[in-house]
């Protein structure tokens, strides 16, 4: 597969970081590699702590021009001037979320395993639809298997994402049926984000 082909790399924020050191670290992966979107994926529902670690990430990823978004919280994008919101309830916010903030943001729906919640937010006008975990076991247990990439990627124009428990063994796989890598966990739980970021994209080719 040739690069101008291969699937782009939709990164992911830890769960919980340290406003002191995260924007350098994240400044040097975004630095070393090719990043098409940044999502901001926090565990915490507390304004305050989302708000200045938007403002933090936000300044990185507008150094390297990489569009911003934040999980579920619309409002929020709409407030600190984000580029979009994720959506981790399938199609169901599609539809308000894109009222809410515009023909111009990013609205991404993370739709499980579930064909028709990802076709229901395509038609509802999500830019993307994300399936996952593509391994291991996350929430209920279920996976999103070779076949949901395949058939979507032959008869669906919205983009598609994979997430969740990705390895090189996986995104060898799903690289010809897939637009995106959503990469969070993987890399930051290492000693080396960057590096381990490189060889996850190698296996793409």
């Amino acid at each position: 597969m040739s690069a101008e082909d291969a699937p782009q790399i939709y990164l992911v924020t830890p769960p919980v970081f340290d406003l002191g050191s995260f924007p350098g670290q994240l400044a040097r992966v975004i630095e070393g590699q090719e990043i098409a979107c940044l999502r901001l994926s926090l565990a915490t529902r507390d304004e305050d702590t989302l708000t200045r670690a938007a403002d933090a990430v936000r300044e990185v990823a507008h150094r390297f021009d990489v569009a911003l978004v934040i999980d579920t919280h619309v409002v929020l994008s709409q407030r600190l001037g984000l580029d979009g919101v994720h959506l981790t309830d399938g199609a169901r916010s599609v539809r308000a979320a894109r009222k809410t903030l515009g023909p111009d943001a990013i609205v991404g729906a993370w739709c499980r395993q579930s064909r028709h919640e990802g076709l229901s937010a395509g038609e509802a006008g999500a830019d993307y639809v994300s399936f996952g975990p593509v391994s291991g076991t996350l929430g209920d247990g279920g996976t999103a298997d070779d076949d949901l990439f395949g058939w979507w990627s032959e008869m669906v124009e919205v983009p598609v994402v994979a997430e969740g428990g990705l390895t090189e063994a996986r995104i060898r796989t799903l690289t010809p049926m897939t637009d995106f890598f959503a990469i969070g966990e993987e890399i930051w739980s290492t000693e080396d984000p960057l590096t381990t970021l490189k060889t996850l994209c190698a296996a793409m080719t």
